[in-house]
């Protein structure tokens, strides 16, 4: 397994991915779909799951709106696919249940730990309010968070990274963390950020992505760093 000790003594700044990196996007994802469209969703949840991501980077590289709005319009495109009933009410829903998906297991204390040494900053693909719900999941406070509704798109683009280039961080000392090689892997590599994939489902790498470290989880990450 790939590690980050040959770049360790130069970083000084970690920014994370947050929804499928520190929270547990997966889970909290089907609880949200099981309570707008009830248990149908569940025994079509690989299937279901396929078409969700889809829909929403369909919608994500379009014209800018907010993350909230692009949950609505992913809920209301998810009932249309599969023909599902969608009240008024639960189109709206999604939104409002995001800030109750809760971290994994071994973020805490990863955080906890690393916050000792490392400014930490998010990256994310969400709105600065459903963002600061998420956070009070969270025992540390982020030294800087970027949002898509700070910049105006969604990664893979640019435009996080670069706002946290600018303003946040230096390219030399900086580690992003991310679940996705697509979301965040490439563009990391794309301007030359070192970058550590958390590969959480054992999926296969793209052999596109480089990355200075794989890890399991953000508890391994934590004991390199901080060797």
């Amino acid at each position: 397994m790939q590690d980050v000790t040959g770049i360790r003594d130069r970083v000084k700044t970690l920014t994370f991915d947050c929804y499928g990196t520190l929270i547990d996007w997966e889970g909290g994802l089907t609880r949200s779909l099981v309570d707008i469209f009830g248990p149908q969703s569940l025994a079509r949840r690989e299937e279901l799951f396929e078409v969700y991501v889809a829909i929403e980077a369909e919608i994500e590289r379009g014209p800018f709106q907010r993350y909230r709005e692009v949950l609505t319009e992913v809920t209301q495109r998810i009932a249309d696919h599969f023909d599902w009933k969608l009240t008024d009410e639960k189109r709206f829903r999604l939104a409002g249940l995001l800030p109750t998906w809760t971290p994994f297991a071994d973020t805490n204390a990863a955080l906890t730990r690393l916050k000792k040494r490392y400014r930490l900053g998010i990256l994310s693909n969400t709105d600065k309010d459903l963002f600061a719900g998420t956070a009070r999941h969270f025992p540390i406070t982020f030294d800087f968070i970027v949002t898509a509704e700070d910049v105006g798109s969604y990664k893979p683009a640019m435009g996080h990274f670069r706002r946290m280039l600018a303003e946040h961080g230096e390219r030399s000392t900086t580690l992003h963390v991310a679940q996705s090689q697509f979301h965040d892997g490439r563009p990391a590599n794309a301007l030359g950020l070192a970058f550590a994939w958390i590969n959480r489902y054992n999926d296969l790498g793209d052999p596109d992505v480089d990355a200075h470290g794989v890890y399991p989880d953000l508890k391994s990450l934590a004991d390199d760093l901080l060797a």
